[in-house]
């Protein structure tokens, strides 16, 4: 099932988590959204540096640390993704917090190990 996807901390880094992030969503054939700091492309994938309203987002991938998370909660509810996948390194009990009050499901995984174990 094809599961889009908001990559949020999309780098142009080949080397960084979300960049392999993005490339591997792109290989199993996942509808994917990037927003980031700078402007370009991955995989064919445009990363927006502005909040867009994307429709449709059912997973919120995150590779922000918990601090940089906070501006986005607000944006991260409106978007009503079904999951946010806390990768290693971005855990954060406040937001868990605050998704749970508003019944967002989301679990601490890594979004490459779930492709390649297709459990995603």
């Amino acid at each position: 099932m094809n599961k889009k996807t908001l990559v949020l901390g999309a780098s142009l880094k080949p080397q960084r988590y979300s960049n392999i992030a993005i490339n591997r969503l792109v290989t199993y054939n996942h509808d994917v959204v990037a927003l980031g700091l700078r402007e370009g492309s991955v995989a064919g994938i445009d990363i927006d540096t502005n909040l867009m309203p994307y429709a449709n987002v059912h997973t919120v991938t995150l590779y922000l640390n918990p601090e940089r998370q906070k501006p986005y909660y607000n944006y991260i509810i409106s978007l009503q993704p079904q999951r946010i996948i806390f990768n290693p390194g971005t855990e954060n009990k406040e937001f868990q917090n605050v998704l749970k009050q508003n019944n967002i499901y989301f679990e601490e995984s890594c979004t490459l190990v779930l492709l390649g174990t297709n459990q995603y």
